[in-house]
Parts: structure tokens; sequence; C-alpha cells
């Protein structure tokens, strides 16, 4: 979430890129600033009152052994008289500081000066291209045709056992797709990435470090009884894992990887791109994380856009790369670049990753801080990437490689599917 020190001293600045953002609720700047004003009064007056009660309770032991009862207890009355005053004071001050936070956490991040104005994905701005469009033959299908000829992946038994969106990968589909997840991996690892394993459920505090919560909670899968709920993506718990802690400056970077599935309820997205491997609500993906010292991540940004694009490089996919527009990022990312993929057989770009920056967005919701030699501890800078997600790079893999005697595989992959094509 924002600083609050930050909006006071930069409030024309805040109000701007709210406005290039398109968030329409700006009058709630001034409310953060009215309640922290309130704040500041109510801290200083409990302050103020405790320092009388401290004060005033050294006296009343001086008059009691100086032998001044009755004026030794007239103090007293005035202690507890401001005791009293206290206790108001202080609920005051709590349901202030709990409202002051409640409506913080309704500002979005900020979008960095080099974020394109826009409303829109139209509007996002294409930084470059890689990989050739390849030209298949007249009788080429899309991944659904194909994977029920190869027999790669059920819809339908999927759709059985839980529901639509809910694909269930069998024989050398779910052989592929291992072998693309250890590939990701170990792409990753010789990167200087650290693995994790973390779990695929996280508590409320874990969403809202992140900023899935209060923003997202639609879009999540909740277990209610023990109020847990399923990731979305392995940035929830691996950022969570330095949640409240503070770091040697020379701990950073701190980069990290893990392979889990995701779960997306995917609110509002029927009837758009649904078909196959398109959208789904239960996808596999490998995640990257990076916590940076906060003068090096766009450095850190950078790099994990060009990780990503040799990936994709090496996977022999077309590929774009675009900068989104201030309307089109998320609530909490300063900048995103999102990596789409062309689908030759569908004849339309897939986005398979999105790399952020959250700038001190999320650290400052969850405390990651770092401490200099002799220095008072700062708030880190937090990105993440997905490296990559499963589904449409696999729809991509197999519509762009058919061919009548099979679908040849990206050499990268051969060893990890032990063979060279699917057949």
């Amino acid at each position: 979430m924002l600083q609050v020190p930050f909006i006071r001293q930069n409030k024309e600045l805040v109000l701007e890129r709210l406005a290039l953002k398109n968030f329409k609720e700006t009058n709630l700047v001034d409310e953060v600033l009215a309640l922290d004003d309130k704040r500041k009064r109510l801290t200083q007056e409990y302050d103020e009152t405790q320092a009388q009660v401290n004060s005033l309770s050294k006296e009343i032991g001086k008059l009691m052994a100086q032998g001044k009862k009755e004026e030794g207890e007239a103090q007293r009355a005035a202690v507890n008289a401001l005791k009293e005053k206290l206790g108001p004071v202080n609920e005051e001050l709590n349901a202030t500081e709990k409202t002051l936070h409640d409506t913080l956490v309704k500002l979005p991040n900020l979008p960095a000066a080099i974020v394109p104005p826009g409303k829109t994905p139209e509007e996002n701005v294409e930084v470059r291209r890689g990989g050739n469009i390849p030209t298949l033959a007249a009788d080429a299908v899309p991944h659904w045709d194909l994977a029920k000829k190869y027999q790669l992946i059920d819809f339908e038994l999927g759709n059985k056992i839980t529901g639509s969106g809910f694909p269930v990968f069998q024989k050398q589909g779910a052989r592929l797709q291992r072998a693309m997840i250890q590939y990701f991996l170990d792409f990753n690892l010789d990167n200087g990435y650290t693995e994790y394993a973390p779990p695929y459920l996280v508590n409320e505090a874990s969403a809202f470090g992140t900023g899935q919560l209060p923003d997202k909670e639609g879009q999540m899968y909740h277990a209610t009884e023990d109020n847990y709920f399923l990731i979305p993506t392995a940035e929830v718990p691996l950022t969570n894992i330095y949640r409240d802690e503070i770091v040697k400056d020379t701990d950073l970077p701190i980069r990290m990887t893990g392979y889990t599935p995701c779960f997306r309820r995917e609110a509002g997205s029927y009837g758009k791109d649904v078909r196959g491997l398109n959208r789904v609500h239960q996808f596999d993906k490998v995640e990257l994380v990076q916590i940076v010292h906060p003068d090096k991540s766009y450095e850190a940004l950078d790099e994990m856009v060009a990780h990503v694009e040799k990936l994709l490089n090496s996977l022999q996919l077309p590929y774009r790369i675009l900068r989104l527009c201030g309307g089109d990022m998320s609530f909490a990312s300063a900048i995103t670049y999102d990596f789409e993929v062309y689908s030759a057989a569908q004849q339309k770009w897939l986005e398979v990753s999105s790399v952020s920056n959250f700038e001190t967005y999320q650290t400052n919701r969850m405390k990651i801080r770092f401490k200099e030699a002799n220095g008072k501890p700062q708030l880190t800078h937090s990105l993440n990437g997905s490296s990559l997600a499963l589904p449409r790079i696999m729809a991509c893999v197999l519509e762009n490689n058919q061919t009548e005697a099979g679908i040849p595989l990206p050499a990268v992959l051969h060893r990890y599917f032990g063979a060279d094509k699917i057949a």
C-alpha cells in the first residue's frame, strides 16, 4: 500500500498518477490525509495526558513520604481522572488508525512515469517482437482438436470430475506438461534463482500482503471454514516468505522460483477466449519473484523481462512484449510487461507471462525491510513474473508445430520429454 508521508508530500503527483491508472475514487486521498491529521492529534493528546499521569504519579509517592496524606490523595484523584480520560482517547485513536488503514488499502499503487496512458488493452504499447510466425497447412486445427487426436487432454472428463475449466492431462499430454515444468525450473535455477515448493493455500495475511485482498477476493477460491485461500499464483506464498523480516542489504537481491498449480475463478470471463486451454480455472505455472534494493528494482525488472524473453526464444515461439497502459494494469503494480505468444491455428495472440515491479506497494503491506550497516530499516522493492504459465504455452507448442507426421517439440524439451515429438 502507499505510504502516508509520501502522499502528504506529493499530493498532486499522487492524484496525477491515480488519474493515469483511471482510478475514480480520488476523494480517498483527502480522506487519508484528514484521518492522518486526526490520528496525529489524538496521539498527541494521548501522549500528553499519559505524561501528566506519569508526572503526577511520581509526586504522590513524595507527598505520602512527607506525611502530606491529604495532598497525596488529592493528587491520586487527579491521576484517576486523567486515566479515565485516557481510555476514550485510546479507543478513538485505535478506531481512527483502523479507518485510516482500511481507507489507505483502497488506493492502488501508482503507475511509474514510463507507463503509457490508456484505458483498454488496445492502448498497450508494443515494445518488440521475436520469433517467426509459422505458416500452417490449410487443414491445421486448434489445440483442442489436437488434444483429442493424440489423447493429450480430456476436457470432458475434467468437467465430469470437477467442472468446466479443470482439464485432465493424460498420457503424452501429462508427460509434456511435466517436461515443461522441469525445464522452466532448471532454466531459472541456472540463472541464479533458488527453488521453493510452497503451500497451495495461504492465510488472509498472505493474500493481503501481495495485494490479492481486498482487491481480488472475487477471483479466488476460498476455503471458508479455515479461512484459507487457494493461491492464484506462486507469487503469493513466495513473496510472503519474507513477510515481517528485516534482511541485510548484502542478502539482496533475493531471487526465488517455484512451481505450483494456480486456481482462479475467472469471474466475468465467460465467453471470452474460453475454448480449450485458453482460459481455465486450474493451471500449472512456474513463477519468478525478486526482492531487491529500491535503487536496483528497475534494473531487476529489465533483467526479468530479458530472462522470460530468452526462455520463449528457447521454445522457438513467436512472441511480442507489451508495456501495459495505466488502465490495463493490476491494482498493485507500478509497471507491467505482458508477453504474448502467437497461436497460429487460432490466429490470435495469447498472454503467457506478466512481469511486474510493485516497488514498495507489497513490501509496505508485508513489512519486508532491509538494513544497511548502521542504518535505519528501509522497505525493499518486490517484483514477480511468470516463467512460464503452462496452458497457453502448451496450446501454441501444439498448434504451431503440427504436421501430418506428428508434433515435433522444441529441442530444449527433448531430454525432459524423452522423445523429439508427439506421435
